[in-house]
């Protein structure tokens, strides 16, 4: 994760509604490494009663990085601006974890030619095209501040996640195999937290 102040890489609904809000499964894989998980994720299974009570960050952080065949098939975790709706796909209970109000999860899959449409990044269904592929990336604001300016790998779900400051404007620039993609990004309230338009040409 990248987080631009350290510079270091955080009522039910129906199913068919959910999917329409983050991505499904239907994406092309990609791998990266992982990090031990700290505190109470590091004790407990990923379910939706074991997380109801987990830090919103921890349980982002934890879910994106982890290898595709470990994530839970039970339960759909949906980043939005100031929380993760948690929905438990047996029964369709849902529940919230929230998310720091200064802070702004965007996750981010750059593609060559395969993508999907995404708004609100789900962190055990949404997958990306490159696999285990190194990216250089940079975020500046619109006032010209540089958040991000590093070479980052692409988790095992195809995405890459940055926390960045709420409420910005910025440009979101992406290089890889001599490829290049811009866009432009926002972290306010109604925001995606899920980009999966940067086409890489």
């Amino acid at each position: 994760m990248v987080k631009k102040y350290a510079f270091t890489l955080p009522a039910t609904v129906t199913l068919a509604v959910l999917a329409l809000a983050a991505c499904g499964p239907d994406g092309e894989s990609t791998s990266s490494g992982t990090q031990e998980p700290t505190g109470q994720a590091a004790d407990q299974a990923i379910t939706f009663d074991s997380v109801r009570e987990w830090d919103g960050v921890e349980l982002v952080d934890r879910l994106d990085q982890m290898p595709r065949a470990d994530r839970p098939e039970a339960l759909m975790a949906s980043v939005r601006a100031d929380e993760v709706l948690l929905t438990d796909v047996s029964t369709g209970e849902e529940a919230t974890l929230d998310l720091p109000e200064d802070e702004f999860y965007l996750s981010f899959a750059p593609y060559v030619t395969t993508t999907h449409d995404c708004y609100y990044h789900s962190l055990t269904t949404c997958t990306g095209e490159l696999v285990n592929e190194e990216v250089d990336v940079t975020i500046v604001t619109d006032e010209g501040e540089l958040l991000v300016d590093d070479t980052l790998t692409m988790f095992d779900n195809g995405f890459v996640g940055v926390w960045l400051p709420a409420d910005i404007e910025a440009t979101l620039t992406v290089q890889y195999d001599g490829k290049t993609g811009t866009a432009e990004i926002g972290t306010g309230d109604d925001d995606p937290t899920c980009l999966t338009t940067l086409q890489l040409g």
